[in-house]
């Protein structure tokens, strides 16, 4: 369920970034027009909901990395390896 808030929020976030680009284009010179400001605090908003998201889900053990080439430290032996010995 993390993952895929996490998605959501980044496809929203380059959603975000193409209105942004697409209000910069179409409101040049317009000095009254906020559109392309309001777009850059609503991708603030949503780049700081992220990044909350993604501590959290570090924080309760979520998400963690798997690396089959990340054994730990060089000196931690692995309970099998112990056992043998």
């Amino acid at each position: 369920m993390l993952k895929f808030l996490i998605l959501l929020f980044m496809v929203m976030l380059v959603g975000s970034l193409v209105s942004g680009a697409y209000f910069l284009m179409v409101d040049q010179g317009d000095k009254t027009s906020r559109r392309t400001l309001n777009s850059l605090g609503v991708r603030l908003g949503l780049a700081l909901g992220l990044m909350s998201l993604i501590i959290f889900g570090i924080a309760t053990g979520q998400l963690g990395h798997r690396n089959p080439w990340d054994n730990g430290p060089s000196g931690a032996v692995s309970q099998e390896s112990a056992e043998q010995q």
